[in-house]
């Protein structure tokens, strides 16, 4: 592809941050985890590594439109660089009521033709890629090849902040599943062309109200088996699913996905990074969320996953302790502030209405707002009674 033709609004430039805070929060060791925080990229999240690679094939074929349907990560991206490079338009495709108004208002502010279709994230998706091909528009959903190849990117930049040491561990939400496929297709090409000198392990974390991964690979032990996977049980999980009307459900809005559509690519990421798989609470997302923030990093409660999931995974003992761990924060906070605000409010009603309806029962790290009157001499006695 000409360099000419490649699209770029700045995104890739994140951090690695080490966390000792969230590590003890954790279990492991001082100085053992770091959070990969892509919040940083321009549209708020880490899909604008996969956007840009995207949309300069887009650009290169010459598409006219390019639609997605998005729990609303992908979409903001979409949105963001249709806007700013006057190229193509947006077309987008979200579920009834599935999507967090910090996102929706980054597609209606960039100026993306925003569909709203009754049904949730799978049905949004079955209807983008027909209309898709009905209509000869681009689809840059990570079934897009060149969406994968950009998330790639985020891993060399892991090691790169680590001077080229693999870590032990990646640890990642788990959604569609485009990040963990692409997080291996990474490690196996840098390992095979002697850049690496090994391949860290891959943990993917689902949330507890979707987690067709967790079910497949540790309940029902579907695994690549060298790309002959269990198609048969896979097939009958879904139908199964189907048949008692299972639909997601989880605070993590980002990660609200029953039928990944990189299912098969990240059963093939499993395998090569001797990957495991498990499922958290919304409870324990929104605790681990309350921790990173507290350490100064806000992030999405799916984002959270990847610390909650870590927390499980040493308290089990398959993650030592003193093993250095990368967990991907995957958005920045304010795409889904209501959790957030939720959590720590001292509106019972509020905290009922919008988490104790998702089996969120307390908020153990919650740092409420004090209430005083507009009296000078009791703001001062507040304010010194906190140290």
């Amino acid at each position: 592809m000409p360099v000419e033709q490649c699209v770029t609004v700045g995104e890739g430039q994140t951090l690695l941050h080490a966390a000792p805070a969230v590590g003890r929060y954790t279990g492991l060791k001082p100085d053992r985890l770091y959070l990969q925080y892509e919040g940083m990229n321009p549209s708020g999240s880490f899909k604008d590594n996969g956007m840009s690679a995207a949309f300069s094939h887009a650009r290169f074929v010459g598409a006219k439109k390019a639609a997605c349907a998005s729990t609303g990560n992908t979409s903001a991206s979409l949105a963001l660089y249709s806007s700013v490079t006057q190229i193509m338009q947006a077309v987008i495709f979200i579920g009834s009521g599935k999507i967090s108004y910090g996102k929706l208002s980054q597609a209606l502010d960039y100026g993306a033709l925003t569909v709203q279709i009754q049904g949730d994230f799978d049905d949004a998706m079955a209807r983008v890629q027909e209309v898709s091909r009905e209509l000869g528009i681009y689809l840059v959903n990570s079934v897009n090849p060149f969406r994968l190849e950009g998330q790639k990117t985020i891993m060399y930049r892991v090691l790169e902040a680590l001077r080229w040491q693999t870590p032990d561990w990646i640890v990642v939400p788990g959604g569609n599943l485009g990040n963990s496929s692409a997080f291996g297709k990474a490690f196996s090409e840098l390992h095979e062309l002697g850049l690496i000198d090994r391949i860290p392990r891959l943990a993917v974390i689902n949330a507890g109200g979707a987690r067709t991964l967790y079910d497949l690979v540790e309940k029902q032990g579907v695994c690549w088996n060298d790309g002959r996977p269990d198609l048969d049980r896979i097939e009958g999980y879904f139908r199964e699913m189907d048949a008692a009307g299972r639909r997601a459900s989880t605070i993590a809005s980002a990660i609200e996905i029953n039928r990944p559509v990189n299912l098969h690519k990240c059963l093939r990421a499993l395998q090569w990074c001797k990957g495991v798989v498990r499922q958290v609470s919304d409870q324990e997302i929104l605790d681990a969320k309350a921790q990173v923030g507290a350490g100064g990093l806000g992030c999405e409660p799916a984002s959270a996953a990847s610390v909650a999931g870590t927390k499980v995974l040493v308290e089990e003992g398959i993650i030592s302790p003193d093993e250095r761990v990368v967990c991907i924060l995957t958005g920045h906070e304010l795409k889904d502030p209501t959790a957030t605000v939720a959590y720590h409010t001292h509106d019972a009603k509020y905290f009922d209405e919008v988490l104790r309806s998702r089996g969120v029962e307390r908020a153990q790290f919650a740092n409420r707002a004090v209430q005083v009157k507009n009296d000078l001499g009791e703001i001062v006695r507040v304010i010194e009674s906190r140290g």
